[in-house]
């Protein structure tokens, strides 16, 4: 019997996307903002970042958290568009605080 190759990879498609969906699971801006200052802290006592790296991270972090005070300033709530841009700059900051630590880059 000759499986249809469409049904086949929907199959396979299928069976991936529950570790997809659950590998990024929704944050809070709040609770991505503790995450990325833990991790830059955890970075500095380990030594995986160094002086200058750590200085760059928290003051980015700190200029996310800026631009969402004035996000808030005008309404209570943020609106579609700046909850997108601000994932995507975390998204961001995230990713270059993985590569921080991981540049081999040593000596806080």
């Amino acid at each position: 019997m000759r499986m249809n190759p469409f049904i086949i990879a929907a199959v396979i498609g299928g069976a991936a996307l529950p570790s997809v969906a659950s590998a990024k699971a929704w944050q809070s801006i709040g609770d991505r903002k503790a995450t990325l200052s833990q991790r830059i802290d955890q970075g500095i006592r380990s030594g995986a970042l160094d002086r200058a790296e750590a200085r760059r991270l928290t003051r980015d972090l700190d200029r996310l958290v800026q631009i969402e005070r004035r996000y808030r300033v005008s309404r209570p709530g943020l609106t579609l568009a700046e909850r997108r841009d601000l994932d995507a700059r975390y998204d961001s900051l995230s990713r270059r605080v993985r590569y921080e630590k991981h540049d081999r880059q040593t000596g806080y």
